[in-house]
């Protein structure tokens, strides 16, 4: 079955691109998917929260069956639990879990910078910084969504340009598993406008072609993300 596209939502086309392993069909499973998701990652659906298959059955107009593929797909992606003779909810993450996540793309994400510094040319440099002018656009207007979606594909443009297939690829295995922890992380008062800011001196490092600074900033970018995390009284429910 074929269904029409959502409409043209922040972050439409990079979710899509996540969700669907770069399939272009568009079945009611994805949509129901993509929807599902955009709510775990926008916190409207938070950690632990109920995810009743019978009021989305009625809401897609479907039987329960593709409802149930929907959950075991989000379930993979680590976003929903889905326990046996029990309601699916949306799964805990853990603010240990957190902190490891977000060293793990740390780690990842500096090796990203040291790669552009070598490998990336002008030409590259440029698609950056038009997604820095979005991030830019995105802050002055005080619109955390689009800015949030817009980081995402900043990161995502970054690792391509890096030019490491493998890394990329490792990358875009802990997207859908952070999302949620890094829209929390921007939507604590200034740190959009931070993060511009931050955002400009890595370009500005991938410009001078100084690996050592470019890659010290990405750190120090992601973890404070983390310490926003932190400051946020984040739970994410189960207990450590």
């Amino acid at each position: 079955m074929t269904v029409p596209e959502n409409g043209d939502r922040p972050g439409s086309d990079v979710l899509r691109q996540m969700l669907r392993d770069g399939r272009t069909d568009v079945s009611l499973v994805d949509r129901i998917v993509e929807d599902l998701a955009r709510q775990i990652i926008d916190g409207t659906l938070p950690p632990g929260a109920d995810v009743n298959s019978v009021e989305l059955a009625k809401r897609y107009g479907s039987s329960r069956t593709p409802v149930r593929e929907a959950l075991l797909t989000l379930e993979r992606e680590g976003l929903v639990d889905v326990p046996a003779r029990r309601r699916p909810r949306v799964a805990p993450v853990t603010l240990t879990q957190a902190r490891e996540l977000y060293e793990i793309r740390a780690s990842l994400h500096t090796l990203v910078s040291e790669l552009i510094v070598s490998n990336a040319d002008d030409q590259d440099l440029e698609v950056l910084h038009v997604w820095q002018g979005h991030l830019r656009d995105d802050a002055a207007r005080g619109d955390v969504d689009a800015y949030f979606w817009h980081n995402v594909t900043f990161r995502q443009a970054e690792a391509e340009v890096s030019g490491n297939r493998q890394l990329t690829r490792l990358l875009s295995s802990l997207g859908l598993r952070t999302l949620q922890l890094r829209h929390v992380s921007l939507s604590l008062p200034g740190r959009l406008d931070r993060s511009v800011e931050d955002h400009e001196r890595l370009l500005a490092a991938y410009a001078d072609r100084d690996a050592t600074l470019a890659a010290a900033l990405t750190r120090s970018i992601i973890m404070r993300g983390l310490q926003a995390i932190e400051a946020s009284g984040w739970s994410g429910l189960d207990s450590d």
